[in-house]
């Protein structure tokens, strides 16, 4: 009996000895970001690198006084505007494509499907001509509309294997209790998916918040985007590299921040429509 528990215990610590391991390698990347954002250029080229340093926040301070502030509050506005709007949009529609039952549906959420399928580099071309027809071009709106029209087939595909999996009994008691077909929806179908839409509200953020070629090319100055302001550190005077990282870990905040907000529900949304039944 000793010896069963002596191996368990044996056991049980190689596994937390390897999962701190993994945990180590994976964060690693952030941590050596992290600590160079608070070193100066020349103990960033110090070699061998000292893992104790005079830790400065000049490259955080010199960062949010540049135009890397606007930048950064133009990402939130429209890693936010797309999500919520996303999210709004999308959500009906997974419901409805769950719930229909027509030989149509097949082509449609293959249709959907084909938005995301395209490289971005195909749609490059006519959302400039278009944009600089309309006017949208270096504005949140235009952001916003891009990150809308591939946020909004990701909801789509992410929330209706969700709502495949909740028994329609639950709307039919609704119905026979005097609910009209969106009442049900909006009071007994949407509550239950909570889940479902932290997951899916991460990642529309996260593809959101993170992109840099459609911003690049579709802004100037005014809509300027985190991650292409970052990208003015590196000019011909040479690469700030202290800011480069300062602005990376900026960046990387937000995305954490919200993720640790609706841990509990991310693990539950990614795999709730991955087994019906």
């Amino acid at each position: 009996m000793s010896t069963r528990g002596s191996s368990h215990r044996r056991d049980r610590f190689a596994m937390q000895a390897l999962a701190i391991v993994l945990a180590v390698l994976a964060l690693a990347p952030f941590l050596w970001l992290l600590t160079m954002s608070f070193k100066t250029n020349a103990e960033i080229f110090r070699f061998p690198p000292r893992l104790l340093f005079d830790a400065t926040l000049a490259n955080y301070a010199a960062l949010w006084t540049s135009e890397f502030r606007g930048s950064f509050g133009n990402s939130l506005v429209a890693s936010v505007a797309s999500t919520v709007l996303s999210l709004v949009i999308g959500t009906p529609a997974a419901y409805a494509l769950s719930r229909w039952t027509s030989r149509g549906q097949g082509a449609i959420t293959l249709w959907i499907l084909a938005s995301r399928m395209a490289p971005p580099i195909a749609f490059t071309i006519p959302y400039f001509l278009v944009y600089r027809y309309l006017e949208l071009l270096d504005t949140l709106t235009g952001l916003v509309i891009i990150y809308l029209t591939f946020n909004l087939s990701l909801v789509i595909w992410m929330m209706r294997p969700f709502y495949d999996q909740l028994p329609r009994s639950l709307e039919e008691a609704a119905w026979i209790d005097g609910a009209t077909m969106w009442q049900g929806f909006y009071r007994i179908i949407l509550p239950l998916s909570g889940p479902g839409l932290a997951a899916t509200a991460i990642l529309c953020f996260l593809f959101a918040w993170n992109d840099f070629f459609f911003a690049l090319i579709l802004t100037r100055t005014e809509a300027m985007t985190a991650p292409v302001a970052v990208v003015n550190f590196m000019n011909y005077e040479g690469w700030e590299w202290g800011r480069i990282a300062a602005g990376g870990t900026m960046i990387m905040l937000p995305v954490l921040a919200f993720s640790f907000v609706v841990r509990r529900y991310l693990v539950s949304g990614l795999t709730g429509g991955a087994i019906k039944g």
